[in-house]
């Protein structure tokens, strides 16, 4: 083999990685022998570099071939060094590893010594509780892991991590509970996540536009979850979980769209109280997509149909508004949702100041100067507040909203229901690695319903869901 230049290596990196500022190069020499270590700044532990790495081999009296089991005795490290071409050693080096040389080996040697800087577990904003857990996912793979395991203390749960995007090498572990998923659905997965070849991957949502089962689709076809008692629960059912690095979201497969009726909170209150809940759900998200077309419905093709007393109060609340009812509300869902997302992108400390100008001045001044009416507002206002009962489907509900207003401002309740049976018999057209999406009522399956709109007890529910294949149907055994 030909003795390898140490300094014709390290010149070599800094041409690959194009001078970079941070790529720091430290040289030393152990007990004679030329050494290298090349790593990029900000992202190792420092003082367990200098303490357990270069400090023994500085004072280090023999320092000869096989490196390897050299350093295996020198290094106060607790993770062996792990060998590696040199012509590899660019890779190692842009994840955040420590890579050393050594003058005239071929091999080089690579420490991880990563120390990224990350926030601390706090509950998500996106999933606040009243009872239960409170910690959530961070941006930090390790972390997140460390988090499921704990919750899953078996060998059972495989972690397979793969590193996607071609610049970003992101790394994405699948978790499943061996013994529970369907190896089928697994294996699927599997190939979907292996076959991304993308630039970079920044969040999970890319890798979700990549697993699932129609991606021109404006309903979502994969769980999302910021809590790990939420994804260790859908694992526990045979469901797959999608760890990203650098997202708090994970990602779960198969999915039911009735999940998004479920919360977390409903496993740690009573019975009762949890049906009655995810009615109100229920309610408010069909209360939010019907509801304005509903009105304009009413107003415009349907005036026979409501009560005389509100029939005179909504027509001395409307007259004089220079607007047809169609274009009066959907000016104001405009306005609703300019507000919104105003809200969102500004400063938190002017969050209240938006909320008076946008709810107060402007509603209260469009009203009485009689460009909008009053029940306009009420409506959308209404349909704003329904909207978030089900937050996972914001964006789906604001399309649909949408489409039932204008299909009823031409056709009225005719064609709202032509649309909900089309939309109706798409919903059950999808299908999610064997999951139908409307299961467990389209179709029917009638152990699902204890955990469907309705909820009974956790000790009633011996078998896992019928909708979501599994190699082990049983959950609880009785005596």
């Amino acid at each position: 083999m030909a003795c390898v230049n140490i300094d014709e290596v390290i010149n070599q990196l800094q041409l690959t990685f194009t001078m970079s500022d941070d790529l720091k190069i430290r040289r030393i020499e152990a007990a004679g022998v030329k050494c290298a270590f090349v790593y990029i700044d900000g992202g190792i532990d420092r003082e367990l570099f200098e303490v357990s790495i270069i400090s023994p081999l500085l004072q280090a009296e023999s320092f000869c071939p096989p490196y390897e089991d050299a350093l295996r005795r020198a290094v106060k490290f607790s993770e062996e060094a792990v060998p590696v071409p040199v012509i590899s050693s660019p890779g190692p080096i842009s994840e955040g590893d420590v890579v050393m040389f050594v003058d005239g080996e071929e091999t080089a040697y690579v420490f991880s010594l990563r120390k990224p800087e990350k926030r601390s577990i706090a509950e998500p904003p996106t999933s606040s509780v009243l009872k239960g857990p409170r910690e959530g996912f961070i941006e930090e793979i390790k972390t997140n892991l460390s988090m499921m395991r704990r919750r899953l203390k078996t060998p059972s749960l495989v972690v397979r991590t793969f590193q996607v995007g071609r610049y970003s090498t992101t790394s994405v572990a699948v978790l499943h509970i061996r013994g529970i998923a369907d190896k089928q659905v697994v294996r699927q997965i599997y190939e979907k996540i292996s076959k991304i070849d993308i630039d970079g991957v920044i969040d999970s949502a890319y890798v979700l536009a990549f697993v699932q089962a129609k991606r021109t689709s404006f309903f979502l076809q994969a769980g999302t979850s910021e809590k790990p008692d939420v994804v260790s629960a859908k694992l526990l059912e045979g469901r797959v979980a999608i760890i990203v690095d650098g997202s708090p979201i994970v990602i779960t497969l198969p999915y039911l769209i009735f999940e998004d009726v479920q919360d977390g909170y409903d496993y740690y209150s009573g019975d009762w109280r949890a049906s009655m809940i995810r009615m109100f759900r229920i309610i408010g998200a069909l209360l939010t997509v019907l509801l304005p077309g509903a009105y304009i419905a009413l107003q415009t093709f349907h005036l026979q149909l409501l009560p005389l007393k509100f029939l005179m109060t909504l027509m001395a609340a409307t007259t004089g508004i220079p607007f047809p009812p169609a274009i009066e509300m959907l000016v104001v869902l405009v306005l609703f949702e300019v507000l919104n997302q105003a809200s969102i992108r500004m400063p938190r400390y002017l969050g209240i100041s938006l909320s008076v100008v946008g709810a107060i001045v402007l509603g209260d001044t469009a009203v009485k100067s009689g460009l909008i009416s009053s029940p306009s507002v009420l409506v959308i206002a209404l349909s704003a507040i329904g909207i978030f009962c089900v937050p996972d489907q914001v964006g789906t509900i604001s399309i649909l909203r949408l489409l039932f207003l204008c299909v009823s401002a031409v056709t009225g309740f005719v064609g709202m229901v032509i649309l909900a049976i089309v939309l109706i018999g798409y919903l059950t057209s999808l299908d999610n690695f064997g999951t139908p999406y409307l299961a467990p009522y389209a179709p029917r399956i009638n152990p699902d319903l204890q955990d469907g709109a309705l909820k009974v007890g956790t000790v009633s529910m011996v078998d896992r869901p019928y909708s979501i294949p599994t190699a082990n149907r049983r959950r609880i055994r009785k005596n």
